[in-house]
Order: structure tokens, then sequence, then C-alpha cells
């Protein structure tokens, strides 16, 4: 997703009109409706203004996401199976309360799936503060995993929309969730850097203007 995507994507789910971000921001509305049909971009000035109005990153409001998954062409044909594995594992494990298993390790909560030649799998420890990792294997050999540690911020989160954010993962963001979700009250963001090969990022969920909740994640190729 590239900035004008994102700009009228953010704008939208606050409700606001191309001229009431102008008004917000002292600029015309035709600079914002240049701005959003990608005539133009703005200077670094009006982004970290559109950074602090929208609780974003200047990072991702300006970095595309479309390169997160990109890989050389002697690799790219299994990451991307490996890739569409995990997506699909994903909707049918924890994000879709789906096929929770016995605890691998004391008091953990387990999750698993498999297809074909894949398996994955999920263990976590904790609940409003948690750790955990996630790995998939391929006939029986490992092949990828990632870790992941967060926490609640505020009573006002909701798991369940943790779990709907998580659900729409895609092939540009295969990590947790979307760059950037917004339903009702509440806003997920995710961040990356890296590709799937080898990368760390940070996800947070908004409640209105507060965040109720944040998690860090890294992780990568196994070989």
């Amino acid at each position: 997703m590239i900035f004008s995507e994102k700009l009228k994507l953010i704008r939208k789910s606050k409700g606001l009109t191309q001229e009431e971000l102008a008004d917000k921001l002292d600029v015309s509305r035709q600079a914002v409706a240049k701005w959003e049909s990608g005539q133009i971009y703005p200077d670094i000035g009006n982004l970290i203004q559109i950074s602090n109005l929208f609780n974003v990153t200047v990072d991702y409001l300006v970095r595309d996401q479309e390169c997160a998954v990109s890989c050389g062409p002697e690799m790219e044909s299994d990451i991307s199976s490996l890739i569409d594995f995990r997506l699909e594992a994903n909707i049918n494990t924890y994000a879709a309360y789906m096929n929770e298993t016995d605890s691998t390790r004391l008091d953990s909560h387990d999750y698993t799936y498999s297809k074909g030649p894949y398996t994955y799998h999920d263990t976590y420890v904790g609940g409003e503060q948690f750790a955990g990792e996630e790995a998939v294997w391929l006939d029986g050999k490992i092949q990828y995993a990632m870790n992941y540690l967060g926490r609640v911020l505020d009573g006002r989160f909701s798991g369940d929309f943790l779990k709907e954010a998580l659900r729409l993962a895609d092939i540009k963001m295969p990590y947790r969730g979307p760059e950037y979700y917004q339903s009702g009250e509440f806003t997920y963001k995710c961040s990356v850097t890296g590709d799937f090969r080898w990368f760390q990022g940070y996800e947070e969920i908004y409640c209105n203007e507060i965040k109720v909740y944040e998690c860090y994640f890294h992780g990568g190729i196994l070989k």
C-alpha cells in the first residue's frame, strides 16, 4: 500500500473529509486531493503533522509494504508456498478460535494445523502479558519461526478485535496482521522491517485515541 492509499484510508477511518483534514493541517483541500491521487507528495513538515494527527509513524506513511515479502528468484517459489501455508494456518488456529491442542509446556496455550507436507504450531504462555512462538515444518524439517512478546495496556482491549485483525494478514503482510485496520472504536496498526526471510515488527491497538495493546515480534527462515 502506497502513501496516497494509506492517507485516504486513515482519513476516512477517522470520518474526516478532505476539507476537514486540510483545515487541521493548514493546507488547501486541493493539496490533500493531490496527495490522495498521487499527483504530488507532502513535504516533511506535513508528513510529521499527518503522523502526529493520526498516531502513525512517518516510516509507516512513506514505506511501501509491497516489498515486505520480496525475495531472490532462487527462493521465491519455496517462500511463496511457505507464506501461503502460514496464512492458511493463521485462519485455522488462534485467530479463528480453532485447533487448540494439549499444552506442550507448563501452563501453555497451543494450536496446531497441518496440510500436506506442512505443519504449523503456535505456543504461548501468559495472558495480559504473554510470550510465544510459532513455527512451520516441511516434511518434519523446520522452515520458519517467529517469536512474539506482548501486553494489554488498558481494560478496553478486545481480544476478539485482535483476532479479527490477525485474520486479515495477506501476502503483503504475512507476519501478524495488516498494516492498518479499523473497525468501530478500535484501530490496529502493524509495521515491519526486513522481509519474510529475516524481520522484526511491532503491532498495536488503539481504542479511540488510547493505546490498549502492543506486541513486538521477530522471525524468519531457518536453516
